[in-house]
């Protein structure tokens, strides 16, 4: 494949960040996104909305159906799949990237934010692979890509915040086992993740504020990259734990620099990259 022209490309927490720049990727080639999150009201601390990123989509060439979507609920994933399916007539790719963050210790998090991460990153994840998986096996090429990080057992990425490694790895043993699993059928199962920390609202509200968002590259490098992936042919692109710039190294990107949120600044590097 050379091109998403077509697709249709559900994305989960699409309203904004790297899952509104994936979508904004695939809508230029005239891709069909469904736009699967919880945001259909502006919000006072979240920049744009479920309809706003569609409109955004639509804008530049692509169809976007955005579906109010709160993965912790089977119904509401299974009532969005329907909708997407009939709209544009099935699914070709899924991309798990809603996710949840808290970076507090053992003694200080609170078991409602352990079980948010847990009912949105690896149970999410897993839901909503399972729901689409039906349509994705009707699909000529189809991809599920997470955006989850490299499976590694050092204690480095537990020690600190052992609640938030544990649901995000959960996203990324989805990939280690559904990657086997639906290989015999061609269904590519892959996972991505940032070299460095991405300019988002995580970024902003929660862990660094302006200064590491200065420090971040723009979420457009997870987007080109994703692209890269999801363009592949799924039988023989499977099974990866993928790294931005690693990928677009691939194909020849050799600049970063267009990248960067502030040129020249020190990047700072991601969780779960050494």
């Amino acid at each position: 494949m050379t091109s998403l022209h077509g697709k249709t490309i559900f994305i989960t927490g699409a309203s904004r960040g790297i899952g509104k720049a994936i979508g904004m990727r695939a809508a230029r080639d005239g891709a069909n996104i469904v736009v699967a999150a919880k945001t259909a009201e502006p919000h006072p601390k979240l920049e744009g909305t479920i309809y706003m990123a569609a409109e955004e989509m639509q804008s530049v060439g692509g169809q976007a159906l955005a579906c109010i979507t709160d993965i912790r609920f089977e119904e509401q994933v299974q009532t969005a799949i329907d909708q997407a399916v009939a709209t544009f007539g099935g699914i070709d790719i899924l991309v798990n990237n809603a996710s949840a963050i808290d970076l507090a210790g053992t003694l200080d998090v609170t078991m409602k934010r352990y079980d948010l991460m847990h009912s949105i990153n690896t149970r999410g994840t897993f839901l909503v692979s399972k729901l689409c998986l039906p349509h994705l096996l009707k699909s000529q090429n189809p991809h599920i890509l997470n955006i989850s990080p490299p499976l590694d057992m050092s204690p480095n990425w537990f020690s600190s915040h052992v609640a938030y490694t544990m649901a995000k790895f959960g996203m990324s043993m989805c990939v280690l086992g559904m990657a086997e699993e639906f290989r015999p059928s061609g269904v590519a199962v892959n996972a991505l993740w940032p070299r460095t920390t991405i300019a988002t609202a995580a970024i902003q509200n929660l862990l660094g504020g302006e200064q590491l968002m200065r420090r971040s590259r723009k979420p457009e490098i997870m987007a080109d990259a994703a692209y890269a992936i999801l363009t592949r042919n799924s039988r023989e692109c499977s099974g990866n734990f993928f790294i931005d710039d690693d990928v677009l190294r691939s194909i020849g990107v050799t600049c970063f620099d267009d990248y960067a949120v502030e040129s020249g600044a020190a990047l700072q590097a991601d969780f779960f990259v050494t």
